[in-house]
């Protein structure tokens, strides 16, 4: 019999795995989903089911009470065994880091209004931060930030232009950083917004998430002054709030695909003949089946430390940037494998091994390329060091 919190996240750890695959997979080769991710109607459809089997925001349970860190990954890596899976149960990024985020910082009045559909999974949202890197915007270093935030009376007019801004398109909640007199500060929007236009949607290696990535002109844009997150220059402050699990919950979700990929190019192996022997009996394929499950185990060691550090209410910077590196560099790794063992198969769009070794790709970037973190990490080293030295 399962007892408590850590109970039910393994009952619901199975609903979703089940739900995942048995009924989210069959939409893998779905004609609605698109270079830049599944068509609005797809969404609906298929958080339609997730909410009739009981499994649509599965995190975040009923009286907004949320799952430990270590219970989230229980749920979020299942959620992952497609790439349509968390774009299904609505664990999908950036909603989940939102949902997140409001869920600690927003009033009552902004959880009522922002919060609530997005838990329902009747809208989704986008997080405004980084910025085009021709304009000498924010990216990896958002001290660069370049949009301006200015009170006028009871509002703040916002200027300025994002870039990569995943979901923005068809998004109807907004969390916009921009720059005012007190430092970087947090904007809750509503959307759409006629100041706040796409300028075009980027054609990127990655295709999994509703709305793909858009480049946005930010011009005039009007925002009630109790629609600030949090105080004006606490933006930084809350983007560690949501960033340091955020890059957690990515670990865990790609996890799930990275599993399903090696589960895929595994049953090819052990059906394929070539040479006169299944391809898992001759050691090169064998051998890398055998290295994809060392990774996988390995990364999800990682995934648990790290959970196990946020969950003590730490802030968990350095151990999110550690096993950000450590688990998508393995997953890509295990990725890369499965492509090698399929051969053309494993290049083609007869399976999800192509889209998760695409996915996965892109991770190593999205939110902190490996090489910024390893960055932060030496800097940690130094400081460490010289606290050491007294």
């Amino acid at each position: 019999m399962l007892h408590g919190a850590d109970g039910v996240a393994k009952m619901l750890a199975k609903r979703v795995e089940q739900f995942v695959r048995d009924v989210v997979a069959p939409y893998e080769q779905d004609p609605r989903l698109g270079a830049h991710g599944p068509s609005e109607e797809l969404v609906a459809e298929l958080r339609a089911k997730a909410k009739a089997a009981g499994v649509l925001t599965p995190h975040i349970l009923e009286g907004g009470a949320h799952l430990t860190q270590r219970e989230t990954a229980a749920v979020l890596k299942p959620s992952g065994l497609s790439p349509l899976g968390p774009v299904a149960v609505n664990t999908m990024a950036p909603d989940e880091g939102n949902m997140y985020l409001l869920g600690k910082i927003a009033t009552a009045e902004q959880k009522a209004h922002f919060l609530a559909p997005l838990v329902a999974g009747e809208v989704r949202s986008a997080f405004f931060m980084t910025e085009p890197a021709a304009d000498g915007g924010a990216g990896s270093d958002p001290s660069m930030m370049q949009t301006v935030a200015r009170p006028d009376g009871n509002h703040w007019v916002i200027d300025g232009r994002k870039a990569f801004i995943t979901g923005a398109q068809g998004a109807k909640v907004g969390i916009v950083m921009a720059k005012s007199d007190e430092g970087a500060t947090m904007f809750l929007v509503d959307l759409p917004d006629p100041a706040i236009r796409i300028v075009r949607v980027l054609d990127t290696i990655d295709s999994s998430m509703p709305g793909g990535h858009s480049v946005v002109a930010i011009e005039g844009l009007r925002v009630p002054a109790n629609q600030i997150l949090g105080a004006p220059g606490e933006g930084f402050k809350l983007a560690q709030v949501r960033l340091s699990p955020a890059r957690l919950s990515h670990c865990m979700r790609w996890h799930g695909a990275a599993t399903r990929a090696n589960e895929i190019a595994t049953a090819y192996a052990c059906r394929r003949q070539a040479f006169g022997k299944p391809l898992v009996d001759h050691e090169g394929v064998g051998f890398m089946l055998a290295e994809n499950l060392i990774d996988l185990q390995q990364a999800e060691l990682m995934i648990d430390w790290c959970a196990d550090v946020l969950d003590t209410g730490a802030l968990g910077t350095a151990e999110s940037s550690m096993a950000k590196v450590a688990v998508s560099e393995a997953l890509m790794r295990v990725a890369d494998r499965c492509v090698q063992v399929m051969g053309g198969t494993g290049v083609s769009g007869d399976t999800i091994v192509e889209q998760v070794f695409r996915e996965i790709r892109a991770f190593r970037i999205y939110d902190g390329p490996t090489e910024v973190h390893k960055w932060s990490l030496a800097k940690k080293i130094k400081r460490d060091w010289k606290s050491a030295q007294g």
